[in-house]
């Protein structure tokens, strides 16, 4: 089962974590990394008095957190402090000292050393961990108020800006819950430029596709409504003109054949658009490769039966001819250029490939730069008001081989590019 935590408990949370962190880091941590430092400062302590000690070293004047030991033929002498610092004999302590300085301990406590012999005799200075606890307590001390007033002010300013931030994201909330709701009005002022304010205007534009889409979806369906009555209403008054006797039934089912054609095109185009839709979670046709030229042969051999006053070139002036997909697919790209190009040609259709690129040129009208960049779209109505779903599918089943196609329209007539 989650557990629900707003964003405001996740940053406090997150803060106390980092808290904890680093009061571990500075009043753990820290204090025994700096043991060192300290020890070399106690070493050092210890080594200066012991040029001046002798033998009356229980009558001196010198520290009295230090211990001094003084021996000679065999006679120990100590400083008067010995039981206040360590309560151990003198020969048990000189048993533990095994080197020039250094610390050991005794009874769960530490202590340190350092050690001179010259012609007076050996010496031994001695003291406790005092010190070193004495300076963890300080930098503790020192830190911790330092510590909590940082973590105050933190805490303090986290929590104003994990409230604007909440209701920032509450707002974007609000206006992804109403992405279908035409009359809200989800304008959100932003002083700082930052990812909430590009999410905000993604969602925005998110909307504006959405309802482009959605006004698409339903002209489309209209369209599409449009153009398969029309056949169907043609089909239906000639079925009703033979079977009254008031329409020769050879004429009418020529007629009828015609249309039922027509629809059967269109049928075609509406599964093949669909499934170039699933085509793209495949990547077998990527696999595959062509030989243009011989589409492009096969294509226009196929349309000069049906448009012999066009003049008819294919330019080939690159050696680069293969490209990527299957024959079907090349096949409806070219089949559907040339069937709209034949719509409008006036007495040319020129075919080029060259640059790893194939320019389709017709010499008919302009289209019109209003709708120049939406030509693409399945239903756009372009020259004359014609519209259907040719160009669609080219543009669909280009963009599924990784190839671009681009409008152009020439001084005189217009060029399609694929790249």
């Amino acid at each position: 089962m989650k557990l629900k935590h707003n964003l405001y408990r996740q940053l406090i949370t997150i803060v106390l974590i980092m808290f904890a962190l680093i009061y571990i880091s500075v009043a753990i941590i820290l204090p025994k990394t700096l043991i060192p430092i300290y020890e070399k400062n106690i070493y050092f302590n210890l080594k200066i008095p012991l040029d001046v000690v002798q033998s009356n070293v229980s009558n001196s004047t010198l520290e009295d957190n230090i211990v001094y030991l003084f021996v000679k033929d065999s006679i120990i002498t100590t400083t008067n402090n010995l039981p206040e610092i360590i309560n151990l004999p003198a020969n048990q302590i000189l048993e533990k000292i095994n080197s020039e300085y250094g610390k050991f301990t005794y009874r769960g406590k530490v202590y340190y050393y350092n050690t001179k012999s010259d012609s007076n005799g050996y010496k031994v200075a001695i003291t406790n961990n005092n010190y070193v606890l004495q300076m963890k307590a300080d930098i503790l001390a020192s830190l911790l108020p330092v510590l909590v007033i940082t973590l105050l002010i933190i805490l303090l300013i986290v929590a104003i800006w994990s409230q604007m931030l909440a209701e920032r994201i509450k707002k974007l909330k609000e206006k992804v819950d109403n992405l279908d709701n035409d009359d809200y009005v989800g304008k959100m002022p932003y002083k700082v430029d930052d990812e909430l304010e590009d999410l905000s205007h993604a969602v925005d534009e998110m909307k504006i596709t959405l309802k482009k889409q959605d006004e698409y979806k339903s002209q489309m369906y209209q369209n599409i409504s449009h153009d398969f009555k029309t056949p169907l209403t043609v089909i239906k008054s000639y079925v009703e003109a033979i079977e009254d006797g008031v329409q020769d039934e050879k004429s009418g089912l020529k007629i009828i054949k015609q249309e039922i054609k027509k629809l059967e095109i269109k049928v075609h185009s509406l599964l093949y658009l669909n499934k170039l839709t699933y085509m793209k979670d495949t990547d077998n046709y990527k696999r595959e490769t062509i030989n243009i030229v011989d589409i492009l042969t096969e294509s226009v051999e196929k349309f000069k039966v049906t448009r012999p006053d066009i003049k008819w070139q294919i330019n080939i002036t690159d050696k680069k001819t293969i490209f990527k997909g299957s024959e079907d697919m090349w096949e409806a790209i070219v089949d559907n250029i040339l069937s709209n190009f034949m719509r409008y040609a006036k007495e040319e259709i020129k075919i080029t490939v060259k640059g790893h690129q194939i320019i389709f040129y017709n010499d008919g009208p302009n289209i019109d730069e209003t709708i120049l960049n939406d030509i693409f779209s399945p239903y756009t109505k372009g020259i004359k008001g014609q519209f259907g779903l040719g160009l669609s599918i080219v543009k669909k089943t280009v963009s599924l081989l990784g190839y671009e196609i681009s409008v152009k329209n020439e001084k005189t007539g217009i060029s399609f590019i694929i790249k």
